[in-house]
């Protein structure tokens, strides 16, 4: 079987995300072609793959575009769990010590659908300052954001990758049956959720 992962265009560290998705569908011996139009995302895959003890190597297929390919080998797809962050670098935006709290997975009062779309855009919105926040704090509700198939799963990454902290109520997530859903960032409690609220510069409610 022929595995792709087409990550041209895509923002760090969704190549690497990506391919990681890919691979533990894979067979111990098979490979998967990985197209990338940088060269940070070509280290970045090299990275991950030496980690892992996976072949690689590499070839630019034209002026921007790479071909990556990793195959898998054997006894090593045990050690897809480790954490990508150590394995990623992505250019570094300027931070604050702003704190950004999140705390439904909705924005204002009224229509549902609407109120997801609005928290959306504003997750989105997040990335495209010029100064991230250092910390995202997400409870209640807004816990299923850094979950598995949230719509703003990929910001959040993007962020995580840029080095802000993604921090998730873990009362919250098990309420709500989501523990083993998280996708995102690492699980916290109220102690801490307090601690970094009270040393923030700025926090930020949607």
């Amino acid at each position: 079987m022929k595995h792709v992962v087409d990550a041209r265009g895509l923002i760090c560290p969704l190549p690497v995300v990506n391919t990681k998705n890919e691979i533990e569908n894979m067979e111990e011996g098979e490979s998967v072609d990985v197209l990338v139009d940088n060269e940070i995302a070509v280290q970045n895959l090299s990275k991950f793959a030496n980690v892992r003890g996976y072949g690689f190597s590499h070839e630019k297929t034209d002026d921007v575009n790479y071909q990556v390919t990793i195959t898998v080998s054997a006894g090593n797809n045990m050690n897809l769990q480790k954490d990508l962050s150590k394995d990623i670098v992505c250019d570094m935006s300027p931070h604050n010590n702003d704190v950004v709290v999140i705390s439904a997975e909705t924005m204002g009062q009224g229509e549902k659908e609407l109120g997801k779309a609005l928290m959306k855009a504003f997750v989105f919105a997040l990335t495209k300052q010029d100064s991230l926040p250092e910390t995202v704090i997400l409870y209640n509700s807004g816990a299923f954001l850094s979950c598995e198939e949230s719509d703003s799963l990929e910001d959040l990454l993007f962020m995580e990758g840029q080095g802000t902290e993604i921090l998730t109520c873990g009362t919250c997530l098990n309420f709500y049956g989501m523990t083993d859903k998280l996708a995102v960032g690492n699980v916290t409690n109220m102690y801490d959720i307090v601690r970094i609220i009270s040393g923030a510069s700025k926090v930020i409610r949607p």
